[in-house]
């Protein structure tokens, strides 16, 4: 196992855990050397863990746990479909979605969750990405939390 996947095991995300999907599309595409990975909401298994709308039925530092099971899920469909941890260069760009109500302003604050954990994983300087945190109105399957990766492979 890499150290990349070691990390990912130590933040407490066993690295063989990949979410099925859960409608029609393609959890990974690679286009030259960019992976573009599909959204990933909180599921563990079969189950999916955290619901409901921030902060009225999610705080934020439970919101933050679900952010971080996201991008986890995203880094385990990558595992599934390219190989491995190893094969990637850097983290581009983070997007995550946060289920909140039209008044809260801390969306950002929600998916520094992901943030952190793909630092913990590839490092200050391949796992700091470009980003964005965007509140939405709903999430699929009432999901608290959902982002989605864009990855840069290495070359050869």
């Amino acid at each position: 196992m890499s150290n990349r996947h070691d990390a990912l095991e130590a933040a407490g995300f066993p690295p063989d855990r990949c979410p099925k999907p859960g409608a029609i599309y393609r959890r990974v595409s690679v286009d030259g050397t960019t992976v573009y990975v599909s959204g990933a909401v909180p599921m563990e298994g079969d189950d999916l863990i955290y619901t409901g709308k921030v902060p009225t039925d999610l705080p934020v530092e439970t919101a933050q746990k679900a952010a971080a099971l996201c991008a986890a899920n995203n880094l385990r469909m990558v595992i599934a479909e390219v190989g491995g941890l190893d094969r990637i260069e850097r983290v581009l760009r983070l997007t995550g979605y946060v289920n909140s109500e039209p008044d809260f302003p801390d969306q950002h604050i929600v998916i520094n969750g992901a943030s952190e954990l793909l630092l913990r994983v590839f490092g200050d300087d391949a796992g700091l990405a470009a980003r964005s945190a965007v509140g939405v109105a709903q999430l699929p399957l009432n999901s608290a939390v959902e982002t989605e990766v864009i990855l840069k492979l290495r070359s050869s």
